[in-house]
């Protein structure tokens, strides 16, 4: 009598409490080397949000901004390892595991926000953020990083002006290329070194989007800014593979649908905050400089003629470039 009454409270637990039977969640973490005023933070709490809510609390993911556990290249170790789940990372960092990402990183392919908004909404784009998962990483969705331009203590009104100049690039073969076409010496440096050393003069310019004057404080540093916008390239939101392999098929579509909607949420975000960026960075007195893009576009030319010379490239060009 006794065992069936256990067995009744049992049964009337799991009814009145479902979260008995409710597994416990799995305890995520997703890591950036931005800080979190930067609009990508809350575009991928966004995404932690919604893949919380939609798996009832499966999903737990923290995040961990500004360098916290590690610059861009470190975490992106971490997650090879298996020790990291999520993390974001500049597309240009990607090349070196698949030559698509080269091919997104040239200079000029990409024709203007609205060219890139086509290509990373579609099967183009996605068929990129594909192409590292045998490397471990698989890609989940872009968040728009604005377009890069040149910037240091002169103004840039033509590519030779970047002659002898050493310029502050991320880890890319490409850059490091643009780069010796136009005269200057390339200078890898990690996001939390760049003020120092623009205020230091171990660079004499950097290459960003406009916003970083204003979330590294480069402006502080930097008198001019030239908008010849060379390339536009995208953040990368990305999980391990194998994480990616442990969850559910209803787990990853859920991440999946998160991905894509805080895609959406982060457009928003940037319009405004690059537009809040362009007037707070001449109200710290730094010059606008708007150079004709012909000279440099002519210029960076070879650097795409050598890509173009491979098959998978050619294809990939020509579907950017048709997107």
């Amino acid at each position: 009598m006794l065992s069936r009454r256990r067995l009744l409270l049992t049964v009337g637990l799991s009814v009145a409490c479902p979260a008995v039977l409710r597994a416990a969640p799995l305890k995520l973490r997703l890591a950036h080397g931005l800080p979190a005023t930067h609009p990508v933070h809350p575009a991928m709490q966004h995404f932690a949000d919604l893949a919380r809510e939609r798996s009832q609390g499966e999903l737990d993911i923290a995040l961990f901004a500004d360098g916290q556990l590690g610059q861009e290249s470190d975490l992106i170790s971490q997650v090879q390892a298996g020790k990291l789940d999520f993390l974001k990372v500049s597309a240009s960092l990607l090349e070196r595991f698949h030559p698509a990402y080269k091919v997104l990183n040239l200079p000029f392919t990409l024709r203007d926000r609205a060219h890139w908004l086509r290509v990373t909404n579609t099967d183009v784009g996605r068929d990129i953020l594909a192409t590292t998962t045998p490397a471990g990483l698989v890609g989940l969705t872009y968040y728009d990083a604005g377009a890069r331009s040149f910037y240091g203590r002169k103004p840039i009104n033509h590519p030779d002006d970047l002659k002898g100049m050493k310029i502050r690039i991320q880890p890319s073969e490409t850059m490091t290329k643009l780069l010796q076409l136009f005269g200057a010496e390339a200078v890898e440096l990690a996001w939390s070194n760049v003020y120092v050393a623009l205020k230091s003069g171990v660079v004499d310019g950097a290459e960003n989007s406009v916003v970083a004057l204003i979330v590294g404080r480069h402006g502080e540093v930097a008198t001019h800014y030239s908008f010849d916008e060379h390339t536009m390239i995208p953040d990368v939101l990305l999980v391990g593979a194998e994480r990616m392999k442990a969850f559910t098929p209803r787990q990853r579509d859920i991440l999946q649908e998160a991905a894509t909607a805080s895609y959406h949420h982060m457009n928003k975000l940037w319009e405004a905050f690059e537009a809040k960026a362009r007037a707070d960075v001449q109200q710290m007195g730094v010059t606008f400089v708007h150079p004709a893009k012909a000279p440099f576009i002519a210029k960076a030319a070879p650097l795409a003629d050598i890509y173009a010379g491979e098959e998978s490239s050619r294809v990939l060009l020509r579907r950017i470039a048709q997107a």
